[in-house]
């Protein structure tokens, strides 16, 4: 029954398919360059159930017999003994019974003890009580009067009584293992329950979780949608972007060649315009300044400079006013500097082309990169997007291709068939554990009633105890104490037997129950057996792949299946379904991304009707470096400009004359040379320095056009031949960058199946089924078996066998105590004599 609802099980989870990923691509092919989608937290049910026990105070009683186990069988777990006995049902005992009892000494002489006790205490307890008959063994009543009577009295009264607390204590042990056990039957119903939930939680879940699998689909789909709809920007943006590695600087240095000739043209209309005024204010400069020096000569001229008529320090001054009249000259000679209205004139013809206009209508061209991509892939587009549609059809008909949910009925089913067969056996086992519970406690009645005797025989012997009444004159409390320590001892040979018998059995079942089987299942060691190779099946390498697929070479054990489980990872991955039904050919076929990727294989971009640069502006280019520019003598230009407007500094010069005349004495001399200097300083005022500024506006223009000129055909060449270089890029030789570029579109647009098919197989593996319930009840037979049943079975006969160890000293001890409580028939009288020393017998 159980095989049958597994493989329903099986059957029903084989929906979750095998999404292997294709081995043919690289790994980081897969992945998609724009991102990873998001498909959400595939839904999980909530398991109930917590495999955990934990036995209370108890727990300590556990430990001790552990511990015990430990000394009794202190060797290691014998596995390759239990494989080779496994391998051989059996029949290896004969051959390796020396290694069997090595590892069982322990149990063995521990056995043996148990046995000879339960056959030897009836035959002393028969020999015994035959003796007492015959007035022997202490059956005499007779009792010899002894100085320390009242010490041994008190000693064995002390012995027999810390023997009664082990002995109770003992009895107490077992009866807390008798009482745990049933108590925890009401557990271990609330656990088989929240087990069975929750396997009723994992056929629900399971057909959810599968549909959100397929429901996701569209996440993918609706991405890949997205990307096609902008197939012009991505695609199309990405090819625009390597071209322009290429076609940007060739265009720029165009759209900077326009800009040259504006600046060409402004250059030259400031070198024009500065020249003519410069010409100009050059004469007129020329003329004031001739006016200037007449009217120095002149004032110089007059009687107040000649050395017999004025003083020696003006005549010093005039002589040096009259050598510096010298300097009063222009400097510069503007008026030899050729004109450029020619070449200006050139320049206006070449700006009647816009070339500005043409460049950004390259640019246009170029940019419109994206919209050729997306018009020309119109018809890929069209096809991918039916192909999307199949794919979704597909998809969605996968439940219809394997009968998820039909399966996993049939299996919810047989889990509520299973749970009624255990709720049915309830009942008996709620009988078997009352039968169980009252043999327990009438073999704990069998030892409190020995201390009944016991502790009332102790109780009575001390109450009627008086120190002056001699053995044949004790009271009747006194005598039935000693009666009742003998009535202890006939029970004690009475039970002790059977109480040993039943100590032995429970040890060597117990026992061995936690040595083989409990320990090696914390310790994994049983898990390793039950993987040894051809265990089960000499043609098996691992039996539950050979059991359930035929194919015992698949990397499937037992200690694995728990371990994933046990992890809550999926039924998928811990057991390999994949083998069971391989479904990657359905997938594979359903998804299509063979086909998706063979439709971007064949795409023929053609890019040659982007034209960066008409011929009017090559043409344009052509006549600039031809308007003759570079001919100007920019050499004689800077020549003059540099020279300055005049030979002195005419301000510094009047100041330094009206400094000079200042010293002169007042009159009609310094009245006219102060008059003089006040009219250079007009002059440099209103024609200096404007003519200053033409000079600079002429320098900064020459100089420009001379940068401009500089090697112009060979910039206009290197701009062209760039121009016509990305052309041919474009034209020609642009194949390999759409190729590449296409390639990792279309990388893009199946990374997106991929990234789908990706996280199935790992919401498969980790989330889809989670196979924690599976785990639960090995560990819930685990926690039945052994924290339950067989702890409180070793916790009981541990009890026990120290109730039926401790029986000895208490009989030998009742025996010997009953003398000091019992009324005696007959007893030693000492005469207090010193001289005759004689005993008397009184009867």
């Amino acid at each position: 029954m159980w095989k049958t609802g597994l493989l329903v099980l099986f059957w029903g989870l084989l929906s979750s398919g095998e999404l292997q990923q294709q081995t043919t691509e690289p790994e980081h092919q897969n992945r998609s360059p724009s991102g990873k989608l998001d498909f959400g937290n595939v839904p999980q049910g909530v398991y109930e159930t917590v495999p955990y026990y934990e036995p209370g105070m108890i727990g300590i009683l556990f430990h001790m017999v552990h511990a015990f186990l430990h000394v009794v069988q202190p060797n290691p777990f014998p596995e390759d003994l239990v494989v080779e006995v496994a391998k051989d049902k059996f029949g290896a005992i004969q051959s390796e019974y020396q290694k069997a009892i090595y590892y069982e000494i322990g149990f063995v002489v521990c056995a043996v003890l148990g046995l000879l006790f339960a056959v030897l205490m009836p035959a002393v307890g028969l020999f015994f009580c035959l003796c007492r008959c015959c007035n022997n063994c202490g059956g005499e009543m007779h009792q010899r009067q002894r100085k320390n009577a009242d010490c041994q009295r008190g000693l064995l009264t002390t012995l027999l009584f810390t023997t009664s607390l082990i002995i109770t204590a003992g009895v107490l042990c077992s009866y807390a293992a008798n009482q745990n056990l049933s108590s925890q039957f009401k557990s271990v119903r609330r656990l088989i329950s929240s087990n069975l939930r929750d396997l009723h939680t994992f056929s629900n879940e399971t057909p959810m979780q599968i549909d959100y699998l397929i429901v996701q689909y569209a996440t993918a789909k609706n991405k890949v949608i997205s990307d096609l709809d902008n197939v012009g920007p991505l695609l199309g943006g990405k090819i625009h972007h390597e071209l322009g590695k290429e076609v940007r600087p060739a265009l720029d240095g165009a759209l900077n060649m326009a800009g040259a000739m504006r600046e060409t043209k402004e250059a030259l209309e400031n070198a024009s315009v500065s020249l003519e005024v410069l010409q100009e204010a050059t004469g007129k400069l020329h003329f004031n300044l001739s006016l200037v020096r007449s009217g120095l000569n002149r004032s110089l001229n007059d009687p107040g400079c000649s050395d017999e008529e004025s003083d020696a320090t003006s005549a010093q001054l005039c002589r040096s006013i009259r050598s510096s009249l010298a300097q009063l000259h222009v400097s510069g000679n503007f008026t030899r500097l050729p004109n450029v209205y020619n070449q200006l004139e050139s320049v206006n013809q070449v700006l009647k082309t816009d070339l500005r206009n043409i460049v950004q209508r390259g640019y246009a061209s170029f940019n419109d990169t994206p919209g050729m991509v997306n018009d020309q892939m119109r018809n890929v587009i069209d096809g991918a997007r039916s192909m999307l549609d199949t794919i979704g059809t597909n998809i969605s008909s996968f439940t219809k291709v394997f009968p998820v949910h039909s399966s996993l009925t049939n299996f919810t089913n047989f889990i509520s068939h299973t749970q009624s067969k255990i709720e049915d056996l309830y009942p008996e086992i709620d009988e078997m554990d009352f039968y169980r519970w009252v043999s327990c406690i009438g073999l704990c009645s069998m030892v409190v009633l020995i201390l009944a005797f016991n502790f009332l025989a102790i109780l009575c012997g001390n109450l009627g105890y008086d120190k002056h009444a001699s053995p044949t004159t004790r009271g009747c409390v006194s005598n039935t104490g000693g009666t009742l320590l003998m009535a202890g001892v006939g029970f004690s040979f009475l039970f002790s037997w059977i109480l040993m018998g039943v100590v032995t059995a429970m040890f060597l079942v117990g026992g061995n129950m936690e040595k083989l089987v409990c320990e090696p299942f914390h310790t994994k060691q049983l898990f390793k057996v039950l993987d040894t190779p051809h265990l089960v099946n000499p043609d098996w390498r691992n039996f539950i792949p050979g059991y359930l697929y035929n194919d015992s070479d698949l990397d499937l054990t037992v200690e694995s299946f728990y371990s994933n489980c046990k992890d809550n990872q999926g039924i998928y991955s811990a057991m390999r379904l994949d083998k069971l039904l391989n479904v990657s050919a359905f997938l594979n076929s359903s998804l299509h991304t063979k086909e998706v990727g063979k439709m971007f294989e064949n795409v023929n971009i053609d890019l040659r009707g982007i034209v960066l640069l008409e011929p009017d502006g090559k043409q344009n280019l052509m006549d600039f470096s031809e308007t003759g520019v570079a001919e100007i003598n920019y050499a004689a230009y800077l020549e003059e400009v540099n020279k300055g407007v005049t030979q002195v500094d005419l301000l510094s010069y009047a100041n330094e004359l009206e400094a000079q005349t200042d010293l002169m004495p007042k009159g009609p001399l310094q009245t006219s040379l102060k008059g003089q200097a006040n009219s250079l300083r007009q002059i440099h005022s209103q024609q200096v320095i404007p003519m200053e500024q033409a000079m600079s506006t002429l320098n900064q223009s020459i100089r420009l056009l001379e940068r401009t000129a500089s090697d112009l055909p060979n910039k206009v060449t290197d701009v062209l031949a760039t121009i016509e270089a990305a052309q041919y890029l474009i034209s020609e030789n642009a194949t390999q960058v759409v190729n590449q570029e296409t390639q990792k579109y279309k990388q893009t647009i199946v990374g997106y199946f991929r990234q789908y098919i990706e996280w199935v197989r790992s919401s498969l593996a980790m989330e889809v089924a989670a196979c924690k319930p599976f785990s639960n009840i090995v560990d819930t037979v685990e926690i039945i078996a052994c924290s339950v049943l067989v702890d409180s079975l070793n916790t009981f006969w541990f009890g026990l066998g120290c109730c039926a160890l401790f029986l000895l000293p208490s009989i030998i001890l009742s025996v010997k105590l009953a003398k000091f409580y019992r009324r005696m028939d007959t007893e030693d009288v000492y005469d207090d004599s010193s001289v005759s020393g004689t005993w008397h017998f009184t009867l």
